[in-house]
């Protein structure tokens, strides 16, 4: 550094401090130098240029000034013309002089000279070469014709009645119209469509074709026998440019007749080239998709799509849930896509329905060209979504967040809407209004679909909007309630204003959901406080509602949208204050630990009264209520000696030290006081701590739960938290083994040792041995997650073949395993159990069609596999995010009930199993009383099964002929019965008010409906029936010895791996049995309960408040069952 500043000269003696003040003027001049900018520009030549040409302002006034003055000549022409004298003598010398008066003349010659300056100044300033490149050129030659005579006139007198073809600065003018376009497009920044340049050309093109036509064409006939006027050549035009000639003009002089050839040559040759590059442009601009004007987008509300493919699944899928709320149907769509329009998409888009409510563009959300043909900063909100086909789908969430960066740019107060696929990118687009991730609720949902079942179905029917009318044509019972069940959404609504919940200020959260849903119907599920940003899920009996708190409840349709009647109706089944009869004597609590609700004492069982209810307290007890110790497991009595493990003391409460990516929510876990080491989390190898290679040596308490997934993602990780939440049993977590087709990572490893019981191994679903190791003959539950290579296809829908052959394979060897598929397309889960002779799901498939055709939204919904919740397509859980444009609390709900989000105070999702011991409740509405009064837990549903055995094989397939049967035949069948079919068994009867034991007998329910099907069924002939049911058979028998084969064909591989075959032993058992399963939400109160009944319930936080009164004591994880406190019931 010193040498650098010794190189620096020092300053002359001479410089004083005031020299470097106020400057030397004695500073000699040699050492600078003086640069000049753009030297050409200060010369006079470069001035004129700039002002005239290059000056986008100035040059544009002189367009238009030149435009002026040959629209000006023009008229002129005109007016001469107008103005002559219809009687003077015609012939030749006609054509050559005209007559002009002297006021005419000075107009034109002062036109005439400026037009002249005005050429040559332009000719000079433009000429960079040889200037006879601009003399020759067209436009200076005609203008010398049109002005050089008139200046010439000046000089003798005689030639001012010259005839000169002034009508021909019409193409001059044209040419300054074209100059004026473009260089006001320059001035005003704006430009317009080349469309409208195009139009505009064309027109100015017709106009000089025909305006030359009449005037030369008129003027030419002087010569004739016959002078024409102005409006006979215009007409004689006219009829010729249209082809149709009538005759009555026609031109009688050579010259004219040689104009007309020669302009009618020239409109054949022009006017097609002008319409040919006309319509290439309107093609083009059909693919771009041309502008949203500015007029619409502020007098009309729009929202902006911005994808990078459209294909017609996602399109429809949009549409029909945007449009499904009423007040967005004044709503236009704009689609801004990157690739061109799909052919599928074309044709929809034609369809009136589309094509006033929908535009497409084509263009980049990073262009802000685009976004202003969008309209986007006047969008009303902007949906960017991902296309979750790409086979890297890392760069497909880069692509994403770009589009939401350049949208938050171009216009920062749009509501963005923003679809992620991967989790660890989700906190790029934080600022998003609302945000879903696909692998955080599909992981989530997957998982809760192995403890709560059809978790995925439930929150499926939930974000789509429905009026519950699917399956209200089919004769089948469960379609019918399923169907209704469906149309069961969230809905908001402030207190004060409720006509629901108003009647229930300052009652507790439990009252007042208990009698909400007696008395009108509706499940209040959560609530948000006025000065709180968070919804708490059934925050417990302790909440107490104030009028300022939001109400969030489930019901067909909004309470702005009902009306309400009061009517006297029978006593309800749900015991109420007013018309019970307490026993004081027996409200003394006694603990138990039995695993079903809550028994009637003997005497009441004996003598066939029916048991009465807690009531609801609509003040919390303070007695009842405690606060919850984060380091004990409240749902577990570990003071029992029973329930001590060595392994409890390795275990405890918190949260997860590593979490594997950014805004990954903290959620209190189970967890290992220390870490597991890697070699450990490997299942099929052993190390140096054990020496087990395959899940039987592990001797697991609890079956497993086994994930089949391509790589270990930090999606993933949302998979196993759910299942290790601290609201969970600490005795009945089930193992999770990770079956990986490549290893995982040091870092997701680094998340994943800390929790118990989870366990990896490298492997692949389609390798049998690779399964039998991971105790897939034992297993809980099988989750396929679909692979992220075989996403994308040649043809669609064909992504999802390789997974739907494994799980086939897989549930052929093992058909009493539960599988959960992840597929990419709903439209493949018809093939998933696939079974080609299945007469009845070759009916649902008749059904499913019949939806489609209605129009409805959720036509796959009667599918099995898909309402028994064994499959799941990320696809279906789109409709959140269009939803949230709605409903902007739809994505927090949905995020608390899965577990991803934690909120102090707010419940979680779990269900209860009604054995038969708890058939006694009878119904949806005691037993929603019945949780309410004891443990505070809210009902919001039911997953029912109902089985089916060989013995009613001939039921199922009459019921199948009564599906296929169209309308008209089942309208005449219950004209000839007398009234409508009877109910079959698992559906939702409205009459079980009555206390006859007759009503609730389901063999004759089934008896009468196999009846009526058979009587449907008659109509066809009886031979074939009598061959299908021979056949049926046949096939039964042949898929036995199948089923043997293929068992013979596991135990096999499990003895050459040195496993034990007795695990499977339930293969070779006789699977007699069929069933099938479906979700009902918020059915009515009155709805019968049924064995094996899963009930979904939102249990309180258990650090807020726990019950003391009753053992809440769970039996299989979330299967939560409540203690048997006798004494506590009462008889009416």
């Amino acid at each position: 550094m010193f040498d650098l500043e010794s190189e620096v000269p020092p300053l002359p003696p001479k410089y004083r401090f005031k020299d470097l003040l106020l400057g030397d003027q004695n500073l000699r001049n040699e050492d600078r130098v003086q640069v000049e900018f753009f030297p050409n520009e200060c010369t006079f030549k470069g001035r004129l240029k700039l002002f005239f040409i290059k000056n986008q302002r100035s040059s544009l006034r002189i367009r238009v000034f030149d435009f002026s003055l040959k629209v000006l000549s023009c008229v002129l022409y005109m007016y001469r013309v107008l103005a002559e004298d219809p009687a003077k003598e015609h012939g030749w010398s006609s054509i050559i002089w005209v007559e002009r008066s002297f006021f005419i003349w000075v107009l034109q010659v002062f036109v005439a000279i400026i037009c002249l300056f005005e050429t040559l100044l332009a000719t000079y300033l433009s000429c960079k070469g040889s200037i006879w490149e601009q003399i020759l050129q067209f436009k200076f030659i005609l203008e010398m014709v049109n002005t050089v005579p008139f200046l010439i006139s000046i000089i003798s007198v005689p030639l001012r009645n010259l005839f000169i073809p002034v009508f021909l600065n019409c193409w001059l003018a044209k040419k300054s119209l074209e100059i004026m376009i473009n260089d006001f497009h320059r001035a005003t920044q704006r430009t317009q469509s080349a469309m409208f340049y195009q139009v505009v050309i064309l027109i100015s093109t017709l106009f000089c074709l025909i305006f030359t036509c009449i005037c030369g064409f008129q003027h030419l006939e002087r010569a004739g026998e016959k002078k024409l006027t102005v409006f006979d050549s215009w007409y004689f035009c006219i009829v010729t440019f249209s082809t149709v000639g009538f005759g009555d003009v026609t031109p009688s002089v050579w010259p004219s007749k040689l104009l007309v050839i020669i302009m009618i040559s020239v409109a054949l040759v022009v006017l097609p080239m002008q319409f040919e590059q006309m319509a290439y442009l309107w093609m083009e601009s059909q693919k771009s998709g041309g502008n949203y004007s500015r007029r619409r987008a502020e007098s009309e509300k729009h929202v902006v799509l911005c994808v990078r493919s459209l294909k017609i699944d996602l399109l429809m899928d949009f549409l029909n849930e945007f449009y499904a709320h009423p007040e967005l149907q004044e709503h236009y769509v704009i689609i801004l896509c990157a690739t061109e329009m799909d052919p599928q998409v074309r044709r929809v888009l034609h369809i009136p329905l589309w094509s006033q409510r929908v535009m497409y563009l084509q263009g980049s959300a990073l262009k802000d060209k685009d976004l202003i043909r969008a309209k986007l900063d006047n969008a009303n909100g902007c949906f960017i979504l991902s296309s979750r086909c790409e086979v890297d789908r890392t760069a497909a969430d880069h692509q994403t967040i770009l589009r939401a960066w350049a949208v938050k740019d171009f216009a920062p107060k749009c509501p963005i809407y923003v679809q992620i696929l991967m989790p660890e990118n989700k906190f790029h687009v934080k600022f998003a209004d609302h945000v879903v991730c696909e692998d955080e609720f599909k992981y989530a949902m997957l998982a809760l679909n192995c403890i709560c079942p059809a978790t995925s179905t439930f929150i499926t029917l939930l974000v789509h909007t429905s009026q519950g009318l699917e399956g209200s044509q089919s004769p089948v019972q469960w379609h019918q309630t399923y169907g209704t069940c469906s149309g069961n959404e969230v809905y908001n609504i402030a207190l004060m204003d409720s006509v629901f919940f108003s009647e229930y200020i300052g009652k507790s959260f439990t009252y007042t959901s208990f009698h909400a849903q007696k008395k009108y119907g509706v499940c209040l599920i959560g609530v948000r406080c006025k000065d709180s940003k968070s919804i708490l899920l059934n925050p417990g009996p302790q909440f107490r509602m104030s009028p300022s708190d939001t109400c969030f409840y489930i019901n067909v349709t909004k309470e702005e949208e009902s009306t309400f009647k009061t009517q006297r109706t029978r006593l309800s089944v749900i015991a109420d204050m007013g018309n019970v009869a307490v026993d004081l004597q027996d409200r003394e609590i006694q603990p138990s630990s039995g695993p079903t609700l809550c028994l009637p004492p003997e005497d009441i069982k004996s003598s066939g009264r029916r048991p009465s209810m807690d009531s609801v307290l609509g003040v919390p007890d303070p007695s009842f209520l405690h606060a919850g110790d984060l380091n004990s497991d409240q749902s577990e009595d570990e003071t029992l000696p029973s329930n001590k493990d060595q392994s409890t003391e390795k275990h405890m409460k918190g949260y997860p030290p590593n979490l594997p990516y950014i805004g990954s929510s903290a959620t209190l876990c189970h967890l290992l006081k220390d870490k597991v080491p890697f070699c450990c989390l490997r299942l099929e190898k052993g190390c140096q701590h054990n020496n087990f290679e395959d899940a039987k040596a592990y001797s697991f308490k609890n079956k497993p739960i086994i994930v089949s997934a391509e790589t270990a993602g930090n999606g993933l990780y949302n998979f196993i938290v759910p299942l290790r939440a601290s609201y969970r049993l600490r005795k009945d977590l089930n193992p999770i083994v990770l079956l990986l087709d490549n290893k995982p990572g040091t870092p997701f490893l680094e998340a994943i040792c800390w929790f118990p019981l989870v366990y990896y191994m490298v492997g692949s679903i389609a390798n049998l041995d690779d399964l039998l190791r991971c105790g897939v003959s034992f297993a809980a539950n099988v989750v396929v997650v679909d692979k992220e290579s075989t996403m994308s296809a040649e043809e669609d829908y064909m992504a999802d073949a390789k997974t739907i052959v494994n799980v086939q394979t897989l549930f052929r060897l093992f058909s009493s395993l539960r599988i959960i598929t992840e597929l990419t397309h709903p439209a493949n889960m018809r093939f998933m159990q696939f079974r080609a002779k299945d007469c009845y799901s070759l009916a649902l498939s008749q059904l499913e069609k019949k939806e489609r055709e209605t129009g409805s939204n959720m036509a796959f919904m009667f599918r099995l596999p898909f309402a028994a919740g064994r499959i799941f397509s990320i696809g279906m859980l789109d409709t959140l995010l269009y939803q949230s444009f709605v409903k902007d609390y739809m994505i927090s709900i949905i995020r608390l009930l899965l577990g991803l989000d934690t909120t102090p105070g707010s419940g979680f999702l779990c269900c209860i199993q009604i054995s038969e011991e708890d058939l006694w409740i009878r119904t949806y509405g005691r037993l929603y009383q019945k949780l309410s009064s004891t443990v505070g837990d809210v009902p919001i549903g039911i997953y029912r099964t109902e089985s089916q055995t060989e013995d009613s094989l001939e039921a199922q397939l009459s019921v199948c002929a009564g599906m296929s049967a169209t309308t008209g035949d089942f309208d005449d069948l219950k004209e000839q019965k007398g009234g409508a079919p009877p109910a079959a068994s698992g559906g939702l009867h409205r009459s079980s008010t009555s206390s006859d034991p007759s009503d609730i007998k389901a063999p004759l329910l089934r008896r009468k409906s196999v009846q009526w099907a058979q009587k449907l069924n008659r109509r066809g002939p009886r031979g074939d029936q009598r061959g299908a049911h021979k056949g049926s058979k046949r096939s039964l028998r042949t898929r036995r010895s199948e089923r043997q084969e293929l068992s013979e064909l596991v135990n096999n591989r499990m003895k050459s791996l040195g496993l034990s075959s007795s695990t499977h032993d339930d293969v070779k058992a006789d699977q007699s049995t069929q069933s099938h399963s479906y979700v009902l939400i918020n059915p009515p109160p009155e709805t019968r309960l049924e064995l094996n009944d899963m009930v979904y319930v939102i249990r309180p936080d258990p650090l807020g408040f726990i019950p003391v009164a009753v053992d809440t004591t769970d039996s299989l994880g979330s299967k939560t069952s409540l203690g048997e406190p006798a004494q506590t019931e009462t008889p009416l």
